[in-house]
């Protein structure tokens, strides 16, 4: 079924696989099982978390947000088989080693706030909560594939697209304070990993506002009230 199976790294929750499936590039993400939980319950909080993610991912594709192409849930050998992207780049790999200069890249990074707003907001319209937001978790790739082998094609963002990845941690609910709780992971990430550019969130939450009005107001409250709680966590310790 799958021809040169071979591990590309390991997390806390599964292993990733790349493979050639029916000819194509394919990325399997396979659940381990996990020996302190009774085996029923692994099973059965296993298969849930796959429903959600493959869920996550078909509604995805309806909401009009780009992922990786589904092929395959393996509910008994836990998988997912889907798209792998041989040519892509994270968007914190792309903002750390791509995006030299603030000044000169201005354009590069409000396209960047952007799409990853727009990507956001369609997935919270759609009641999409990814529950892991980061940069590691969202892919550049080219619209029309370039023989550029360096880093120049990265910055031509006319053709660039953003794809949204590992929805691990994704389930489906209205809650304005699910989506304000993704929003605050969002900002986390921004601060941790992109300090040198402080505003870029900022452009993010004004993307954000102005591409759907549908709840807003009250999942930016949520935000906020997430945003001070954290805050005071962090001062208590």
């Amino acid at each position: 079924m799958c021809e040169e199976l071979k591990l590309l790294k390991q997390g806390a929750e599964a292993k990733l696989f790349i493979c050639k499936y029916l000819g194509k590039p394919t990325l399997i993400k396979e659940r381990f099982k996990k020996n302190y939980r009774h085996p029923d319950l692994d099973s059965t909080i296993t298969k849930e978390r796959i429903k959600n993610e493959a869920r996550s991912i078909l509604r995805c594709i309806l909401a009009e947000v780009k992922t990786p192409a589904l092929y395959l849930v393996d509910f008994d050998r836990r998988r997912i088989y889907m798209e792998y992207m041989e040519t892509s780049i994270t968007v914190k790999d792309f903002i750390i080693n791509v995006v030299k200069n603030v000044e000169e890249n201005e354009d590069i990074l409000n396209f960047i706030a952007k799409v990853i707003a727009e990507s956001v907001r369609k997935m919270h319209d759609n009641n999409i909560i990814h529950g892991d937001l980061t940069t590691s978790n969202m892919l550049l790739v080219e619209i029309t594939p370039t023989k550029v082998k360096d880093d120049a094609k990265w910055l031509n963002h006319e053709n660039l697209e953003l794809v949204m990845i590992d929805f691990g941690l994704s389930y489906i609910d209205s809650s304005a304070e699910d989506k304000g709780v993704d929003l605050y992971v969002l900002e986390r990430a921004f601060i941790s990993t992109h300090n040198n550019y402080p505003k870029l969130f900022d452009k993010f939450l004004e993307y954000y506002k102005s591409y759907s009005k549908n709840n807003v107001k009250e999942i930016l409250s949520k935000f906020e009230e997430v945003r001070a709680r954290g805050r005071k966590r962090t001062m208590v310790g």
